[in-house]
């Protein structure tokens, strides 16, 4: 292996790694919305 190669993986999991915890601060910023909603109706 060379070293282009842990190069290569470590920029695969930074993106991935960046990717997920967006789609993850998402669908909680979504799901506290939904809660505020509920809370705004009552």
């Amino acid at each position: 292996m060379t070293q282009m190669d842990f190069v290569i993986a470590a920029y695969a999991l930074g993106v991935s790694g960046t990717i997920f915890l967006t789609a993850y601060c998402l669908s909680a910023m979504r799901r506290a919305e939904q809660r505020l909603e509920e809370t705004r109706r009552k």
